[in-house]
């Protein structure tokens, strides 16, 4: 059977704001020099490729759905898992699958749901494969095929979605990349290891390539940190915005340990002076729990939601503690926490009754003592924090405002910063995701400003600004559509390197750092250069005439590690016309080539030593 690759693409929600344009980040991100195919095989705009976004709010009339001529609509198949008319997907026993164009068109867009007629799905999909329908938002890969999957916020019916897009495209042949444009706090587990992660998993060792959004909590407060030694912390959370939503309750409190290590924990209420109006228990993480109650001051009660896991997958012990918002302004809403030990972390979330809450409000150390305060720091949700996963942070797009200046480039403040609770590196790159602007849903039930609007079959559909890492993340995964049309061989694993090993770095993602950028910002062109050549640090099996080059696209200078190296090594360049360019001797440990004069594109490194001869491909890339 022929292998299917996925790319799946995470977003947590987005953020409107004022200008800057889907033709300012592809500049930004080198996807333009992708189009023009400048010394590239081919002109790569996603063909052959299909990319699945997970969402709400699809709108399958727009225009940008069409291909850049107006006569292939490219939009494939849709699972909408509230419809419930049927027939369900094959395999499946809820929602309803629409196949081709004309059910599709029929249809004209997804069921009201946990947004209502939401717009966000038909944006994210935009940015990632829309055609631009005539104007200048056009998406990263407007030649790809789009799958479109509106589902239910729970753990499996995301799984689902997964396993139903991966069916499809090995009906199609085609390599597939889905695009989730949301992240939710207190599902799975909080590294990654449950069982969304495990599915991840799954499909990423059968080829499926998962890419994701940091969040949007770069600049909250919203974590609480602290490493227990036998005593009590304290701190004061306040309620996340409403931010209009129709479903808003109150906040969500997810907590965990280090495993093995239990914890105890308890709601209270207090004045101005830290009195104590009222209390909840003291509840423990040493086994499950479920309990739905109330506190009582003055006759107003307050009802609150624990869930507890003594255990996950992580062996850690997991907990879930919902409270309600109310009007009183006096109270001041804190959480107490006592344990042995452990490096304990909690979020602070808006609680909608549908679940998909995403956004942070502020921990803060209200006195001295025992009180804590909240940070930005560990602010990636899941399924971000999926190790298979490629998470992406939002920069602003860099662009010029004259001949010599520049305006734009640094990261997004509400881009969420690393790392993950376990230690590992997050976000993963960068991408443009600052006031991008991509298709609206036509159907949408709030009313929606417009940069640009087109008639199409007698009806009007705009085009508008968004901000979020729910616009850098589809950004990325047109990227990756790119590169398996380039390369369709290319693993998951290589998929990741080429992005990461060929990111740009500049001043901002120099001062930010790790935490914030990653490993930099994306740039297509030279990910382009890495996956035709599948180029990347090169890692041997150990021998002692076997040697390592990197990095791998170059910039500069070309390092050749020669651990074990007996005899008179030598290395030679070559451009791919066979002539030689450079010839060095090679030193035990680490010797340097300089290929700064050199012009991009594709040489031939050979290395001897005595009768081993071991030959390189190596891109220049700047």
């Amino acid at each position: 059977m022929k292998r299917i690759f996925l790319i799946i693409v995470l977003i947590v929600g987005a953020l409107c704001v004022d200008a800057q344009d889907l033709y300012r980040a592809r500049p930004d991100g080198n996807v333009d020099s992708v189009y023009l195919g400048i010394d590239l095989p081919d002109a790569f705009q996603g063909d052959s490729v299909i990319i699945g976004v997970t969402d709400w709010g699809f709108d399958y009339t727009h225009p940008t759905f069409y291909d850049t001529s107006m006569t292939r609509y490219r939009v494939l198949r849709a699972w909408d898992q509230f419809r419930t008319a049927g027939p369900s997907p094959e395999g499946f026993n809820y929602g309803t699958e629409l196949i081709g164009q004309e059910q599709l068109l029929a249809a004209q867009c997804d069921t009201s749901n946990i947004y209502g007629h939401h717009y966000h799905g038909t944006h994210v999909a935009g940015i990632a494969a829309g055609s631009g329908a005539g104007t200048a938002y056009r998406g990263v890969a407007p030649n790809a095929e789009l799958l479109f999957c509106s589902f239910r916020p729970d753990e499996q019916s995301a799984i689902d979605a997964f396993q139903w897009m991966y069916d499809v495209a090995q009906q199609e042949h085609k390599r597939l990349v889905i695009n989730m444009s949301w992240g939710i706090y207190w599902m799975d587990n909080l590294v990654g290891t449950g069982i969304v992660g495990q599915k991840m998993q799954e499909l990423s060792d059968l080829g499926v390539v998962f890419v994701t959004s940091g969040g949007n909590n770069g600049d909250v407060n919203f974590h609480l940190g602290h490493t227990f030694d036998n005593d009590t912390i304290r701190s004061r959370f306040y309620f996340p915005s409403e931010n209009g939503s129709r479903y808003y309750w109150g906040s969500s409190i997810s907590m965990t340990n280090s495993p093995g290590q239990p914890f105890s924990f308890c709601l209270n209420v207090r004045n101005s002076n830290l009195e104590v109006l009222a209390a909840s228990p003291f509840f423990s993480t040493v086994s499950n729990l479920h309990e739905e109650n109330f506190l009582v001051i003055n006759g107003d009660t307050i009802p609150y939601i624990v869930d507890v896991i003594a255990s996950n997958e992580a062996s850690r012990p997991q907990v879930r503690l919902r409270t309600k918002k109310v009007t009183q302004t006096g109270w001041r809403f804190c959480l107490t926490v006592a344990a042995a030990g452990g490096d304990f972390h909690a979020w602070n979330l808006a609680e909608l009754t549908t679940g998909v809450g995403n956004w942070g409000a502020n921990f803060q150390r209200y006195a001295l003592d025992t009180w804590v305060a909240g940070d930005a720091h560990y602010g990636c949700g899941a399924p971000a924090i999926v190790p298979c996963a490629i998470t992406i942070a939002a920069h602003q797009s860099r662009y010029a405002t004259s001949d010599t200046t520049y305006a734009g480039g640094a990261i997004c403040d509400f881009s969420s910063c690393g790392p993950t609770i376990d230690g590992r590196d997050k976000p993963d790159i960068s991408a443009p995701g600052y006031n991008v602007c991509s298709a609206f849903n036509s159907f949408a039930d709030e009313s929606l400003g417009a940069v640009e609007t087109v008639e199409y079959n007698g009806r009007t559909y705009k085009f508008g600004k968004l901000s979020g890492t729910s616009m850098s993340s589809p950004f990325a995964a047109g990227v990756v559509a790119l590169l398996l049309q380039a390369n369709p061989a290319l693993t998951p694993e290589q998929v990741k390197n080429c992005l990461i090993y060929t990111a740009t770095h500049d001043q901002f993602t120099e001062a930010s750092g790790m935490t914030r950028f990653g490993h930099g910002k994306v740039n297509a062109y030279r990910a382009i250069l890495a996956a035709l050549y599948s180029a990347g640090t090169h890692d041997f099996e150990s021998s002692s005439n076997q040697f390592t080059v990197f990095p791998n696209p170059a910039t500069d200078e070309l390092f050749i590690s020669t651990p074990n190296s007996t005899g008179r090594a030598e290395a030679v360049l070559y451009d791919l016309s066979g002539r030689m360019l450079q010839r060095t001797a090679l030193q035990q440990g680490v010797s340097i080539l300089n290929v700064t004069d050199y012009p991009n594109g594709c040489y031939i490194l050979r290395i001897t030593n005595g009768d081993f001869v071991q030959t390189e491909k190596i891109i220049k890339a700047k």
